[in-house]
């Protein structure tokens, strides 16, 4: 049976300095393994705000609503939980780690989220493969996390991270941001990969449909103003792109 990730009726606040702002205003969306769903929206609408909310980041609160995995409430769970339990946030801007390297990364987060450690020899054949078909040099892994990488390289990380770790769910938040065309093939091509060999739910975050052209998406939903305004199949994507999102913002 495959799992299911359930948002109703969420409501998220973050805390700004002139008190508790609403970001989310009431949210709902069911995302099913296999799935791929397109979040789009202008800036300021809500995207970042739910990943970060399914994520579990302290500075979001989920002030109301639920967010169910397989039923199980998530935002009971600490962050280490979620990502045990099978989510995956892949970020806008991924962060530096110094002092510990890709591989040892790796291997502890593989650790946690399976409850023993892998194999040596296979382990590293894994990695070996997912960073040749990222287009990483080996180097990479002896490498302190993300430090000195470029954007691309960052991204590219994160998603060396998602082939190996295997959630059930990744939320991609703004990943084509800053990648030139190869750099978004390429990245586009691991999360396909993902997608086909585990069975993977996708949440993509996005403003542009560029993406889309390689991560084929099953349904789009356009948020403005903390909700969703709108929501379809590529067919909704394409006309984003052909008209922008004037028509929801004079009614938002």
């Amino acid at each position: 049976m495959s799992s299911v990730l359930e948002i109703k009726d969420l409501h998220v606040s973050v805390e700004t300095e002139q008190g508790a702002k609403e970001i989310l205003k009431g949210v709902n969306l069911t995302l099913k393994q296999g799935e791929t769903h397109a979040i789009m929206g202008p800036n300021g609408s809500g995207k970042s705000t739910l990943a970060y909310a399914i994520a579990g980041h302290p500075r979001y609160e989920v002030t109301s609503g639920s967010i169910l995995l397989d039923g199980v409430e998530v935002t009971e769970m600490e962050v280490d939980e979620r990502a045990q339990a099978g989510l995956f946030l892949a970020m806008q801007y991924p962060v530096e780690i110094p002092g510990v390297t890709n591989a040892n990364f790796l291997r502890t987060a593989k650790t946690a989220i399976d409850g023993e450690a892998p194999a040596i020899r296979t382990w590293m054949g894994e990695v070996r493969d997912a960073m040749k078909n990222l287009r990483m040099d080996e180097s990479f892994a002896s490498r302190n996390v993300n430090e000195g990488f470029s954007g691309g390289e960052k991204k590219r990380n994160e998603i060396l991270q998602l082939e190996l770790l295997k959630p059930k769910f990744a939320v991609l938040d703004e990943t084509d941001s800053g990648l030139d065309v190869d750099a978004l093939k390429i990245v586009s091509e691991g999360v396909n990969r993902a997608k086909d060999g585990t069975g993977l739910g996708v949440m993509l975050i996005t403003h542009y449909t560029r993406i889309l052209r390689y991560i084929k998406p099953d349904f789009v939903h356009v948020f403005v103003n903390g909700r969703v305004a709108e929501q379809g199949g590529p067919e909704l994507a394409d006309r984003l792109e052909a008209e922008g999102y004037d028509r929801f913002l004079v009614d938002a």
